[in-house]
């Protein structure tokens, strides 16, 4: 059976139908690929609608500030890309146009070889064969690759596989069916082995270890943050500051942050929520919640500024920093 040939089959009948397939232009290709990084389709779907109609060409992104774009990427997560894909099409316009081979799109900010594959070849045809977690997943069950995924041996084993499998001529089409094949048919959990059209030739179904592969050695390890915000309301204006570089949510806004509540103004204090739980890749973060309402204005660390409350929506703010809003303005 011709595994290639059997997916590209596949995927005409139940490849999925998505916008940014639909055309052939890069900008709308990398910024889909940039979003769905680490986001669901369903998820991602709505952002690149947005962005798009927003933002239709690269040169209109690139001429937004960063809060603008940091503002329209809230609700997603993993900041750092909305900071790329503004930087990276400022690179595009200063290009002159976008690049058109695998080693200068690999160039952009935020750009891996994954993507860079992923574009090239949709929007280029390009011959570059796209490995994500889908990719190795269905290579790993159907050949019965052992090795860690993400070992250094394992990436170059399963580029080198990927690549040889790909059919030249036809690689947009063959990307995608591969990528839809481990989103749809082997999926993590209870892949549809019984009406797989490559059961015949999967060495994890006829071994039975689908449930063991892909192989994946387990090297995070997972903090815990807690952190304490005081949301100040002075006549109609609040106080926030935009984090810096080097942590968390960089370029985002939030209230004032206090590493203890041993403030003169204890007792002025109102818990608005306490242990509310968000948790990311690498962290697990608890906040607890407070709202100080003061006739005078107090003074802060550098940083902060005061801004009108009806405003606080213009501002791009991390999801947990949103949560926390949500339970405050009910009681308000």
């Amino acid at each position: 059976m011709n595994f290639a040939l059997t997916l590209l089959q596949w995927f005409k009948e139940y490849g999925r139908e998505l916008p940014w397939r639909e055309t052939r232009d890069p900008y709308a290709i990398w910024l889909s690929e940039i979003i769905l990084q680490q986001t669901q389709v369903k998820q991602g779907w709505d952002y690149w609608v947005r962005f798009m109609r927003h933002w239709p060409t690269v040169e209109a992104l690139a001429s937004a500030t960063e809060d603008e774009v940091l503002r329209e990427w809230q609700g997603l997560g993993y900041y750092s890309r909305a900071r790329n894909l503004h930087f990276a099409a400022r690179q595009i316009v200063a290009l002159g146009h976008f690049p058109d081979t695998i080693t200068e799109i690999r160039k952009l900010k935020g750009v891996g070889d994954y993507t860079a594959a992923a574009i090239g070849s949709m929007a280029f045809g390009l011959p570059a064969a796209v490995v994500d977690g889908n990719v190795y997943r269905v290579l790993s069950r159907h050949f019965g690759i052992e090795t860690p995924i993400n070992s250094t041996e394992g990436k170059k084993e399963f580029a080198t596989l990927a690549q040889s499998l790909l059919p030249p001529s036809n690689a947009a089409d063959y990307n995608q069916a591969i990528m839809d094949f481990g989103a749809i048919q082997c999926t993590p959990q209870s892949p549809r082995c019984v009406v797989c059209p490559l059961q015949e030739s999967c060495v994890a179904l006829r071994t039975g270890r689908t449930d063991s592969l892909p192989v994946k050695l387990k090297m995070l390890k997972v903090k815990e943050r807690h952190l304490i915000y005081i949301y100040i309301r002075s006549q109609g204006f609040t106080a926030i500051h935009q984090r810096g570089e080097g942590d968390i949510w960089q370029g985002l806004w939030e209230p004032l942050s206090v590493d203890s509540l041993q403030l003169t103004v204890g007792s002025q204090l109102q818990a608005v929520a306490k242990g509310v739980k968000h948790v990311l890749t690498h962290r697990i973060l608890t906040a607890d919640f407070y709202l100080w309402e003061t006739d005078e204005r107090p003074t802060l660390p550098d940083g902060y500024i005061w801004i009108p409350e009806a405003d606080i929506d213009n501002y791009a703010i991390p999801r947990l920093v949103e949560k926390l809003f949500a339970k405050l303005f009910t009681i308000r």
